[in-house]
C-alpha cells in the first residue's frame, strides 16, 4: 500500500519533501506533480524501480524515458549539447517541454532509445518538483502518468490513489495540475528543432 502525502503546491513542506526523497533513494516509485501533468518517477540508478514503471505504463524498449532536472547545471553530464542548443534550452526553461537530445555515456543504457541513443531532458516549472530535485541533488528518472488504456494523463490525485496505491510507494497530492503533457522537441544539429508532440509548451518561438 502506497503512502499519500498532501504537499502544498506553492510552499512544499520540507519534512514531507525529505520523506519523499528518502523513498526515492531507497528504490521506491513515486507519483508526483509537474507543470504539465502527473508523472511517475524513480532513482536514475535503480533498474528494478524503472522496470516497475515500465510495467505500470506497459512501455516497450523503444520508449523514451526522461531525466527530470532542477536546472541546466547537469545537462552536459547526460546530453551532448552544442552552443546553439544550450541557448535554446536556457531561453525555454523551466517550462513544460521535453527535449530529446543525444545522450552521453553517463546515461544508463536501459534509459536510452536503442536506435537513436537519445534521452529526454526536462526542467519543470513546479515548486514541488523543484523541491524534490533540490533535496535529491540529482535528476529523477521519469515518464508521464498515462495508463495503458487511456489517451490522457491522470490528473486527480484521489483517482490516481484508487488506480495505483498497490503499485507505487508514494503518491504526492499537489492539486490538480492538468492533463496536457509536455511539448516534445527533438534537438538536432546546428540548432534544428523538430516538434515530435505539441503539448503544453508554447511553440510561438519557432515562428
Amino acid at each position: 500500500m502506497s503512502q499519500f502525502f498532501e504537499i502544498h503546491p506553492d510552499n512544499p513542506q520540507k519534512r514531507l519533501i525529505g520523506q519523499a526523497v528518502s523513498i526515492i533513494q531507497e528504490g521506491g516509485v513515486i507519483v508526483y506533480p509537474t507543470d504539465s501533468c502527473y508523472a511517475l518517477g524513480c532513482h536514475v540508478g535503480n533498474k528494478q524501480a524503472m522496470e516497475r514503471i515500465a510495467r505500470i505504463r506497459r512501455t516497450d524498449a523503444k520508449h523514451d524515458f526522461t531525466l527530470v532536472c532542477r536546472d541546466l547545471t547537469d545537462i552536459s553530464t547526460y546530453a551532448r549539447v552544442d552552443n546553439s542548443t544550450y541557448r535554446t534550452l536556457k531561453a525555454l526553461t523551466p517550462a513544460p517541454y521535453t527535449f530529446i537530445l543525444k545522450a552521453t555515456s553517463e546515461v544508463p543504457r536501459r534509459l536510452l532509445n536503442p536506435k537513436r541513443k537519445t534521452i529526454g531532458i526536462r526542467i519543470p516549472d513546479n515548486a514541488i518538483c523543484q523541491a524534490l530535485l533540490s533535496e535529491l541533488g540529482e535528476p529523477l528518472m521519469s515518464c508521464t502518468l498515462i495508463m495503458p488504456d487511456k489517451e490522457l494523463p491522470e490528473t486527480d490525485p484521489e483517482d490516481i490513489r484508487d488506480i495505483l496505491e498497490k503499485h507505487v510507494d508514494l503518491i504526492i497530492d499537489g492539486g490538480n495540475c492538468g492533463f496536457e503533457p509536455t511539448t516534445v522537441l527533438v534537438m538536432g544539429d546546428n540548432g534544428e528543432i523538430e516538434v515530435r508532440r505539441e503539448g503544453r509548451g508554447d511553440l510561438s518561438f519557432l515562428e
